[in-house]
């Protein structure tokens, strides 16, 4: 989206492990990515901790198909995702996604106040996260996905779905 705000790492993320990694610690480090047109990959490649550096490195990596699917993949995860400190900053590996509205404030009526409203998450069981491993989403399927009146009425989603004539979908 096009808003920054400070709670985006606690409400809107794609996280294969999100971390306090330091990118600049070792001239081998690297963050890459790839675009193809059908799949965009973002590498971390030999990423520290930090304050943890003789722990060793990490490389992982987030890749979003543009079906929908997201495969995360672990190669080297030197410690246990568990024992990786907080205290710095979030430690988590998942997806979130949320909205914000602006609200009108009603101490001042110029100003507008922002609420975020976080509607789905799914967070991984970190200690699975191991190397060599990978977790594979598939998106669900959804009413968005039917062209016309007729396939969504006769779909047979888990859901009452309905044709809106006036957006056509």
């Amino acid at each position: 989206g096009d808003v920054i705000h400070r709670m985006l790492t606690a409400t809107q993320y794609v996280a294969p492990l999100m971390a306090n990694f330091n990118p600049s610690y070792s001239r081998n480090s690297t963050v890459q990515y790839l675009d193809n047109g059908t799949v965009f990959v973002v590498q971390w490649d030999k990423v520290y901790l930090q304050g943890k550096e003789d722990m060793g490195s990490f490389t992982f990596q987030a890749a979003l198909h543009s079906t929908g699917r997201i495969v995360f993949g672990y190669k080297e995860i030197p410690m246990p995702v568990l024992e990786i400190s907080a205290t710095q900053h979030p430690v988590k590996a998942g997806l979130s996604d949320a909205f914000m509205i602006l609200n009108p404030s009603p101490d001042v009526p110029e100003s507008r106040r922002r609420t975020i409203y976080e509607y789905h998450r799914v967070e991984l069981d970190t200690s699975k996260i191991t190397n060599m491993s990978a977790v594979e989403f598939n998106p669900l399927p959804t009413c968005l996905q039917h062209q016309s009146c007729e396939m969504c009425v006769t779909s047979e989603l888990t859901f009452n779905c309905s044709w809106c004539h006036v957006l056509q979908r």
